[in-house]
C-alpha cells in the first residue's frame, strides 16, 4: 500500500485545504485540489508499471527512450471522482477510460450500493485503475468491481483514493478476490456511526458540484 501522507510533501497542504470548512466554500479550489492529488498519485502509481525501450530520432542524433509497455485503463466512479479522475487523465493522457455511476443508499444503519450507469472497455488482462476519492466502508468498491468483472478480469487492480478509512481498506482487502494494490492520499482515523470518514471532509461530490436531491 502506498500512502502519500506518510511523509511530508505538498499533498498535505492540498488535503488540509480539502478538509477546511471555510476553504470548501470555493468549489473551484476544492475540485482543483482533488485534481492535483490525483495527478501526484498517478505519478507515483506510474512507477509501478512496466516500460519498454524504443529508438527515436532527436534533432541531433538517434537515441533511445522509454514508454509505457501498455496503457492502463482508468475507471471513474461518478460523480465525486470526476476532478480526481482528471488528475489521472492528466498523467495517463492516452489511456482508455471507463465510467461507473454508483451511489450509496442509506436506510438507518443499512447501506446498499445502486448502479445507474456503466460504460467501460474490456478489462481482461489489463492494469486497471479504479478511481474514487473517498474509500469509506469499501462496499461501493466491492460492488463496482463485481459489476466490472462481468466484462473481464484485470491483470492488476489499482484502487486509488484521496482519503480512506481503515475499515474500508480492511473490507476491500478481505473481499476483493483478485490481485490489487492501494494508492491513498491519507488514511483517516475511523468511520463514525453513520459510516462517514472522520475527520474526513464531508461529501466530496456535493463539495465539488453542489448538493443533490
Amino acid at each position: 500500500m502506498f500512502v502519500l501522507s506518510d511523509h511530508d510533501n505538498i499533498v498535505l497542504q492540498y488535503l488540509t485545504e480539502l478538509r477546511d470548512i471555510e476553504i470548501q466554500k470555493d468549489r473551484s479550489r476544492f475540485r482543483n485540489n482533488l485534481e492535483r492529488i490525483g495527478t501526484i498519485l498517478a505519478y507515483e502509481l506510474s512507477k509501478d508499471l512496466s516500460y519498454q525501450s524504443i529508438g527515436i530520432q532527436t534533432p541531433i542524433e538517434k537515441t533511445t527512450g522509454k514508454i509505457l509497455q501498455e496503457q492502463p485503463l482508468l475507471i471513474c466512479v461518478m460523480r465525486a471522482a470526476m476532478p480526481f479522475f482528471q488528475g489521472f487523465l492528466n498523467v495517463f493522457d492516452r489511456a482508455d477510460c471507463g465510467f461507473v455511476g454508483a451511489y450509496r443508499k442509506e436506510a438507518g444503519k443499512n447501506i446498499s450500493i445502486d448502479f445507474l450507469y456503466q460504460a467501460t472497455p474490456d478489462l481482461t488482462d489489463r492494469e486497471v485503475i479504479l478511481i474514487d476519492p473517498m474509500l469509506a466502508t469499501g462496499k461501493s468498491i466491492i460492488s463496482t468491481v463485481e459489476n466490472l468483472l462481468k466484462i473481464g478480469k484485470p491483470k492488476m487492480l489499482h484502487v486509488v483514493g484521496a482519503i480512506a478509512a481503515p475499515e474500508g481498506i480492511d473490507h476491500i482487502s478481505k473481499n476483493l478476490g483478485l490481485d490489487h494494490k492501494f494508492w491513498i492520499g491519507a488514511i483517516d482515523r475511523a468511520l463514525n456511526e453513520k459510516s462517514y470518514i472522520v475527520p474526513g471532509l464531508g461529501d466530496a461530490g456535493d463539495l465539488a458540484f453542489g448538493p443533490k436531491l
